[in-house]
Parts: structure tokens; C-alpha cells; sequence
């Protein structure tokens, strides 16, 4: 787990660009952490998820699309993401982190860097419910709308693991004039401050 500015010491490709840009303005980002994409990638692997949706999602045919079916699948591709468990270990690395990023207790919110899916959730200590919101946000991944994008853009439902960030407070609405006294297309703000540059 890592802060903005730890974070922001890493390529882009492995954080995400967005990450760089909030860390260039600390004193407005609000409380926030880095899940790095390895940590996803071990829940995958000790959950044994990545057999497990193989074989789910063996019937789907890129060739001969059968979206009713897929549909179908991705419901339960869902399910399996949010229901399987972390390794104890991973949990408590996960608890220690919030505890010292501050986000173990009040409203936070997990998204993507770069992307605008959320999931928020009202946090006590030690962070489950942080944890919950981190899952629920790995589940996107398995949406109808996001398999049917893998199977359009590379023909494929395989998926790489990525970063996942988590800010304080609720999750950020667009401000124009902050997006314009930064120079950017699009600034994302909640009442602790920034938290989207995507």
C-alpha cells in the first residue's frame, strides 16, 4: 500500500497517470492510498479466481456472441468476486494501511485511478467495510458492459490487475473552475477536497 507521493515515484504505467497529478497537489488532496494492482493480483491468485472464471465463462463464444448468456455469466462472475476472501494476511496489511493513510474511520471511496466508477462506504475501524468497497469495485471488472468491451477491443475476457485508489470522504463531483485553475479537462472534489484528476 502506498501514499500518493510514494506512488507518484512509480511509472505511470504501473499507477496510473492520475496518481502523479494528485500528488503534485498535496495540500489539497484529502487522506488517500494506493492499492497497488499486485495486491488484486494476489487476491486473484489465492482465491483461485482466475480457474474459477475460466471455467465460469467457458461457454462464451467471442466468435458467436450470445449476450443473454454473457449476461447471465457476468452476474455470477460478479458474485464470485465480492464473496471470495482475502488471505488473513492481506486483510491485515490492508487494515494497517487505512490506519495509516487516516482512512479507517468515516466515509471513503474506492475508484480506479483515471476511471470514474465508485464505490463509497462508511468506514469503522479496523476497515471492513473499506475492504467491502475495494471488492465491490474489483466486481466492475466483470460487468456485462465490461466484458463485452474486453471481447470488442482484444477478443478476450482476460484481465490485467490494476491499481485501486482510496480518498477520504465521499466520492468527488466535477468542479469547472478548479479544473480551470489547474489546467485540466476535469477536477473532481468532495468537501475534504480534491480528489479526481482523471
Amino acid at each position: 500500500m502506498l501514499t500518493l507521493a510514494e506512488a507518484a515515484r512509480f511509472p505511470g504505467t504501473q499507477v496510473g497517470a492520475e496518481i502523479r497529478r494528485l500528488a503534485a497537489h498535496p495540500d489539497r488532496v484529502p487522506a488517500a492510498m494506493l492499492v497497488p494492482a499486485a495486491f488484486e493480483e494476489t487476491f486473484y491468485r489465492t482465491a483461485n479466481l482466475p480457474e474459477q472464471l475460466a471455467r465460469l465463462l467457458a461457454p462464451v463464444n467471442p466468435a458467436r456472441l450470445d449476450e443473454d448468456l454473457l449476461e447471465r455469466l457476468a452476474a455470477q462472475a460478479q458474485a464470485l468476486i465480492r464473496t471470495s476472501s482475502l488471505l488473513d494476511d492481506g486483510v491485515q496489511v490492508f487494515y494497517r494501511a487505512l490506519g495509516n493513510a487516516g482512512l479507517s474511520a468515516g466515509e471513503v471511496h474506492a475508484r480506479r485511478p483515471g476511471g470514474r466508477g465508485v464505490e463509497a462506504a462508511r468506514v469503522t475501524p479496523p476497515g471492513t467495510a473499506a475492504l467491502h468497497a475495494v471488492k465491490r469495485l474489483w466486481a466492475h471488472d466483470w460487468t456485462f458492459e465490461a466484458l463485452l468491451s474486453r471481447l470488442d477491443d482484444t477478443g478476450s475476457i482476460a484481465l490485467e490487475a490494476r491499481p485501486t485508489l482510496l480518498l477520504a470522504g465521499p466520492p468527488g463531483v466535477p468542479d469547472a473552475g478548479l479544473a480551470a485553475e489547474l489546467g485540466t479537462e476535469t477536477a473532481l472534489v468532495n468537501p475534504l477536497g480534491l480528489v479526481g484528476l482523471p
